[in-house]
């Protein structure tokens, strides 16, 4: 999307910045405050529902972007929103389910994790197929879109289908409360405020377990890899598989349907 919009590959790591600044510096906070909240909605579920709407609207307009600023303002609110969603449902899991059960609930929502992403990154290919960028303006006309419909489509179904799920878990699924509500008020009450929560946050860094220091290391490796992996692959494939000569040689946009 950023090449529709002018953005040079040397400018898309930059671009790409929103993610794991926003998971860096959002999911440890988000976390910390879900823990030590609970109302009529539950503990979890206020975060993941505010975070699913405001993601949503992001991931809707994205793709009608005018420009790149737009385009990068976008892609910061969606990554912050989908941190404050996605957060709280890992440890919505553990809340639900016993010791015993999760592990294979942490499987199953990976699982299902990737399933999302591979049928989001199959849809732009299945609009190709389709030809659904064929019947809409003519890519040399003044009046057409900067985004292919093929992209804008996908985005849009995208947020509708993360919203309806969220609101299905939302509506189906109850938490239970804390088992002693009294200690639960003092210890909220005592850890109020965000200096208390950055302070739970590095107590819980300095106190984690030998593994997790271990699996850490082997995550900043991996992220590291697929980042720079994610970020020009589809380019790579439009540019020297597809043969495109620029973002707006049609071969361009089967490269990144492939890609």
């Amino acid at each position: 999307m950023y090449t529709y919009l002018g953005a040079k590959p040397e400018q898309v790591p930059i671009l790409w910045l929103a993610g794991p600044v926003t998971g860096l510096l959002i999911q440890p906070i988000i976390g910390s405050m879900s823990d030590r909240t609970w109302n009529r909605l539950g503990r979890r579920r206020p975060y993941f529902l505010t975070g699913a709407i405001l993601a949503s609207i992001a991931l809707f307009f994205m793709p009608d972007s005018s420009a790149l600023w737009m385009a990068a303002g976008l892609l910061w609110i969606l990554d912050a929103n989908i941190n404050v969603s996605m957060e709280p449902f890992r440890a919505f899991v553990a809340d639900k389910l016993s010791v015993d059960q999760r592990t294979a609930g942490f499987a199953m929502q990976s699982f299902f994790i990737g399933v999302g992403a591979t049928l989001a990154n199959v849809l732009p290919y299945i609009f190709r197929r389709l030809h659904v960028d064929d019947r809409t303006v003519n890519a040399n006309s003044s009046t057409a879109p900067l985004i292919p419909a093929s992209v804008s489509y996908s985005f849009k179904i995208g947020a509708v289908a993360f919203l309806i799920c969220v609101l299905w878990t939302v509506i189906t699924t109850k938490e239970f409360p804390p088992e002693n509500m009294a200690e639960f008020d003092r210890q909220r009450k005592e850890r109020k405020g965000i200096s208390a929560t950055v302070s739970e946050v590095a107590s819980a860094l300095r106190e984690m377990p030998a593994t997790m220091k271990q699996l850490a290391v082997v995550q900043f490796f991996t992220w590291l890899g697929l980042f720079c992996m994610w970020m020009f692959f589809g380019l790579m494939t439009s540019y020297h598989v597809f043969g495109a000569t620029s973002e707006k040689d049609p071969r361009f946009t089967d490269g990144q349907a492939w890609g």
